[in-house]
């Protein structure tokens, strides 16, 4: 199997063009490590109150999880992926990566404290930019946002935004309010003004269900059934007529798997064929707009059978939709140079750096 471990493989020899990685996290080693980056008052506040941090952090992946991290990317003493030199050794080098999207989902908004919240956004985004952002030239980064405020949300797009290096605003696919509502408009328009991807991340506010049906019971009930939360961000963007008021936005969806999404497009053309008096504003078939405005990550591929999967990815209907990622640290087991083989060789390039560069701009 060659996982983004390349046992018994090199780079080379899995694939020899160049790499664009979609979705590497850095993770906070502590809450002390955003002191230096945050204002007095709110260090001094989470120190009053023994703070240590977002729960929501551990909910999405629990520590000792297998899902978590990589037996081999584990160290003692320290939290994976939480320093650049981890990222060096682990992926950046063995894989030869010429640009390397980072996400740094600290659970921001999992915070109801509307101040506190955003100033942990400051340090986080100012964290990401000075540790590591300053320290390696292939790696660009996505920014985080207090999404339950939208306008504290649009205050720091427009502090953070313009960062020559900060490509993508992370909203964590679990949330309040669906993302289509109007209430988030003045987000898309900070984002899309700045010509900053959202990035739909697998996370969010735990007192939000994350099954359409309530709360699981298990924490494999709850990882199984995020891809609800997609579908349900999906739809809402679509439905509301997100990318008719913002036509240039552009959403990459991030550890969100994919082989679901041909069957949830031929249910919402249909519906879209008997319904869309009630959407006039939806003004092509969903599908299209799918492949017209949104991206995924390739991690995890939740391969089955390689003959299921190549109808899968002809059913998707375009070559410039996948994108390669290895989603450091977390476990997927992934059979990366298997997939490589099922695609189309017009399509390889696309999916291993080209559709990513285009879409970050890179």
């Amino acid at each position: 199997m060659t996982t983004p471990l390349l046992e018994g493989k090199s780079r080379r020899e899995l694939w020899s063009g160049p790499i664009i990685d979609c979705d590497v996290h850095a993770n906070v080693p502590s809450l002390e490590a955003l002191f230096p980056y945050q204002e007095e008052v709110w260090a001094q506040f989470a120190r009053d109150r023994g703070w240590g941090g977002p729960t929501g952090v551990d909910i999405a992946y629990p520590a000792g999880a297998p899902t978590t991290a990589r037996p081999e990317w584990r160290s003692e003493g320290s939290v994976p992926a939480s320093d650049v030199a981890m990222l060096r050794e682990h992926i950046l080098e063995p894989w030869d990566v010429e640009r390397a999207v980072l996400n740094c989902y600290y659970a921001v908004d999992s915070l109801r404290h509307p101040d506190w919240a955003a100033a942990l956004a400051r340090s986080v985004n100012d964290w990401v930019v000075a540790e590591w952002l300053d320290k390696d030239p292939r790696l660009v980064a996505s920014m985080v946002v207090p999404a339950r405020d939208p306008a504290a949300a649009v205050k720091e797009i427009e502090r953070v935004g313009d960062h020559p290096r900060i490509v993508q605003v992370l909203m964590p696919v679990r949330s309040e309010r669906l993302y289509g509502q109007r209430v988030f408009f003045p987000i898309y328009e900070a984002m899309t003004r700045r010509d900053l991807v959202m990035g739909l991340h697998w996370g969010g506010t735990p007192e939000g269900e994350p099954s359409t049906g309530g709360f699981p019971s298990w924490y494999a009930e709850e990882y199984a059934a995020e891809t609800q939360s997609y579908g349900a961000q999906i739809t809402s963007l679509i439905a509301e007529g997100v990318f008719q008021q913002f036509p240039d936005m552009r959403v990459a969806v991030l550890e969100g798997g994919f082989t679901w999404v041909p069957g949830w497009g031929w249910r919402m053309n249909a519906e879209w064929k008997g319904l869309r008096r009630e959407i006039p504003w939806v003004d092509r078939p969903p599908m299209d707009i799918i492949r017209d405005h949104f991206r995924f990550s390739i991690a995890p591929i939740d391969a089955g059978p390689p003959q299921e999967m190549a109808k899968i990815i002809k059913w998707i209907g375009t070559e410039d939709i996948l994108m390669f990622a290895t989603d450091y640290p977390h476990m997927h087991n992934d059979d990366v140079g298997a997939f490589l083989e099922l695609l189309p060789e017009s399509m390889r390039r696309k999916v291993m750096a080209d559709t990513a560069r285009d879409l970050y701009r890179l």
